[in-house]
């Protein structure tokens, strides 16, 4: 890959590494502190889910005491998968995540279709669906109380991803200051719930739970999908820091929220709302409802950008590692953001929005997601057997990897019987990282149409992102 030549505003030092004009090597943006790392790491934990998920978990759990259930298992099963993943990244010291836990348990092709689809499918389609519910809750307030037309919401919800990436692509610095903001909004939004809700039901109101655990409309077929909408809130346990208490204050806060909502809502009521949040405040709050989906749209632009964030990074580390273009592991020579890293996911995403609904976003990338989350335990399983002597500063109980594992993969093959259309879609992805593999990876010698193709990709967006190599 040829380099571009430094811009009048940068110049080639006498060690021969790219300098700005203020003399600093052009690299990747730092300016990162403890609080907005901090809020960075709460963005991906509570994220949109909360709004999300509880139409959906009680449609498909039957019943609004099993989706009270779902929801405490959903909190237990994710603090087995973060005692799991804590294990890991203590005696795999790596940086990588899923890729690198792959990459030690079963080998470079399977971390690289993990990695593919990841790219190609997990990512886009979780960031649509947390894009579609800013859209919704941006918009209410315009419409309250009549209905939003479908194509608003997604002509909305593509404004606030350019938006996002826009952001992510100028500076590093108000990425990080606007999701300190965003971050109080989302917590803001939960407290305007939980807090009125439990005194409503301190108040006596307890009518809807009543016969909480009527299981008549309960069928097994559906708890993948109920499953795949709770562990879709719990998303940010996959980072390491997120153990034990984090996962007990963030059940906790899920468990209250949706005991404020079924305080004040009944099943039907939240079964036919599009915005969960919206409908509880207009029944509690009247006139002053409109705050709401405010916080809430806040809220889930926080996700997004935080999530956004964390990715540009993870795509920016796995092209140094030579398993992603060149071009996405370079930064732009005034801001210093990894703008190809960023913009990876756009086009992508974009599509995955206009194609598909909020419901069969989520079963289409939790399917995905899940597969690979069991196919990374159990490769823990694996290396407790082939690797006995690797060091383990923190050693789980086999039978919570193994429950782990087992209940994943349960959810997972379950789900192409309850939802074959999207899972079948997802399974056939990520079948396609095989031959991406084959010809991206394996094959050192590529054919010359192909080296030719690729380097002119490379430089192409390189000439057009003003991005270049970070320094070391």
């Amino acid at each position: 890959m040829t380099k571009r030549s430094a811009s009048s505003a940068h110049k080639v030092s006498n060690n021969g590494s790219l300098q700005d004009q203020d003399q600093n090597k052009v690299g990747l943006g730092k300016k990162v502190t403890l609080l907005r790392g901090i809020s960075i790491i709460i963005g991906t934990i509570i994220g949109a889910g909360i709004f999300i998920s509880p139409k959906g978990i009680l449609k498909h759990s039957g019943s609004i005491g099993m989706s009270l259930l779902v929801w405490i298992t959903c909190g237990l099963l994710s603090l087995f998968g973060a005692l799991c993943y804590a294990e890991l990244g203590t005696c795999i010291k790596k940086s990588g995540g899923h890729y690198t836990y792959i990459m030690e348990a079963f080998g470079p092709r399977m971390a690289f279709i993990r990695l593919w689809v990841d790219l190609v499918a997990i990512r886009p389609a979780g960031m649509a669906v947390i894009s579609l519910a800013f859209g919704q809750y941006i918009l209410e307030p315009l419409f309250m109380p009549c209905g939003i037309p479908p194509t608003a919401v997604k002509l909305a919800t593509g404004i606030g991803i350019t938006s996002v990436m826009y952001l992510n692509s100028m500076s590093v610095t108000w990425t990080a200051r606007i999701q300190i903001f965003l971050t109080c909004s989302k917590l803001l939004a939960i407290a305007i719930i939980i807090v009125p809700g439990m005194f409503q039901l301190f108040k006596g109101e307890t009518r809807n739970f009543e016969n909480a655990f009527e299981l008549s409309d309960m069928k097994l077929s559906g708890m993948p999908l109920a499953f795949y909408s709770g562990m879709f809130a719990y998303a940010g346990w996959t980072v390491p820091l997120a153990i034990c208490i984090s996962m007990a204050i963030v059940t906790s806060c899920y468990v209250l929220t949706n005991v404020a909502y079924y305080a004040v809502m009944s099943a039907d009521e939240l079964l036919a709302s599009d915005a969960v949040a919206v409908t509880f405040a207009e029944k509690l709050f009247g006139k002053f409802s409109i705050f709401v989906p405010v916080f809430v749209a806040l809220s889930c632009y926080g996700s997004m950008n935080g999530c956004l964030f964390a990715l540009s990074r993870m795509f920016y580390v796995a092209s140094r590692e030579g398993q992603l273009p060149e071009v996405l592991s370079m930064v732009h020579v005034h801001r210093h953001t990894p703008l190809a890293a960023v913009l990876i996911l756009y086009p992508m995403t974009m599509l995955q929005l206009f194609v598909g609904d909020l419901y069969s976003l989520l079963n289409f990338m939790s399917f995905l997601r899940w597969l690979f989350i069991g196919v990374v335990v159990l490769g823990l399983i694996y290396l407790r057997y082939t690797k006995p002597d690797l060091p383990r500063p923190f050693k789980v109980p086999l039978f919570i990897p193994v429950i782990f594992c087992l209940t994943c993969f349960f959810m997972v093959f379950l789900s192409l019987y309850s939802d074959p259309v999207n899972t079948g879609i997802g399974f056939a992805i990520s079948l396609t990282g095989i031959p991406a593999y084959y010809i991206f990876i394996h094959f050192k010698e590529r054919p010359a149409w192909l080296q030719r193709a690729l380097d002119s990709f490379n430089r192409t967006l390189q000439i057009l992102l003003e991005v270049v190599p970070a320094e070391q």
